[in-house]
């Protein structure tokens, strides 16, 4: 028990476990994410030396340094935080919840239902707000999540029904989204290559208010069920032993994903392979334990997300890159050894 430290959230309310090692990692993952950050920060057709760039977030820097860095592109690099750390949280429940290493909402379908949502909207309202997209995006994620349990439901829903089918309904997504794009102009073709390709491209303060509050909440209530994901880990029938409420609990937590999925694809389009890569690392860091896992897979993710960003950014200047080239340039590999891996299972 000294590997752990104990918190309690009130005298009755609810009580965590913190496991130490997950603790360390994830701070050593947050010291990276800041350090990316503030390098990322002074990057640009105009740099701007880290020193500086950490003067005008204590609100010490010119007026020049300040505009550029808190205008421009300090809301950039918080959605890249924010968008890594949703998709590896839906990623580590995703996999909690199937109990396979495979398993990824952009895998199962997820962010395939909300690719439709916003190619069709693009499509058919080309003259609406493009303020619109996430919104719609989000509610495309939600639609095929509700499609994907429903169609997986027999007596109850298991986690090779929700894979088999998961995989099914991104095949379809990938096929309704290529015909979409086929019978639209081509300036729409365009920007809706760009979304599907996974960009940050162009988000400002009103991008990150808008899905802030949803990013903290809905991660904040799965480390709150981490314990009903990790008994499902333990099989169906152990679960159901203990007394969880098998079928609630797992929709309440596809749920849950779906909403981390939908936020993020919302503003960063279909960027892919980081729900896939962030919780496989932290697991391979500390172990199996949803609990520890869940902080570690978001700061993964958001170190991820934002330093593909800044790759994307400067690799190939003046071009700017989507950052979802990157993500699959690696993730895509990755993918490849772990079906190498367990091949025998």
């Amino acid at each position: 028990m000294k590997e752990y430290l104990a918190l309690r959230v009130g005298k009755r309310l609810t009580s965590f476990q913190l496991h130490k090692k997950s603790l360390l990692f994830s701070f050593i993952a947050l010291l990276l994410t800041i350090g990316v950050a503030v390098i990322s920060l002074g990057m640009g057709e105009m740099k701007i030396h880290p020193l500086d760039v950490l003067k005008v977030l204590l609100g010490m820097g010119s007026e020049q340094d300040a505009l550029i860095v808190q205008q421009f592109r300090l809301p950039r690099i918080i959605i890249a935080i924010l968008v890594g750390a949703a998709l590896a949280s839906a990623g580590a429940i995703m996999q909690g919840i199937v109990r396979n290493p495979l398993a990824a909402p952009d895998i199962l379908g997820v962010s395939g239902g909300a690719s439709i949502a916003a190619v069709g909207f693009l499509l058919l309202f080309e003259t609406a707000s493009i303020k619109w997209l996430p919104p719609i995006a989000f509610l495309g994620a939600l639609f095929t999540t509700l499609l994907l349990y429903a169609l997986a439901w027999k007596k109850g829903v298991t986690p090779l029904r929700l894979v088999m089918i998961g995989v099914g309904i991104k095949i379809a997504a990938g096929a309704v989204v290529t015909i979409l794009i086929m019978f639209s102009p081509f300036l729409l073709q365009n920007k809706a290559l760009l979304w599907l390709t996974g960009s940050i491209y162009g988000v400002d303060w009103n991008d990150v208010l808008m899905i802030l509050p949803w990013v903290v909440i809905l991660i904040a209530v799965a480390a709150v069920l981490a314990r009903r994901v990790n008994i499902q880990q333990l099989g169906d029938d152990i679960a159901t032993s203990l007394g969880s409420i098998l079928q609630w609990d797992r929709f309440t937590l596809l749920m849950i994903c779906a909403a981390l999925t939908g936020t993020a694809v919302s503003v960063g389009g279909d960027i892919s392979f980081v729900a896939l890569l962030a919780p496989h690392i932290a697991k391979q860091l500390i172990g199996p334990s949803f609990g520890g896992a869940l902080p570690l897979s978001a700061s993964i993710g958001a170190l991820i997300v934002l330093s593909a960003d800044l790759v994307a950014r400067m690799a190939f200047t003046p071009i700017e890159v989507p950052v979802g080239v990157f993500t699959s340039a690696v993730g895509a590999p990755f993918f490849i050894y772990l079906l190498y891996k367990n091949r025998n299972r």
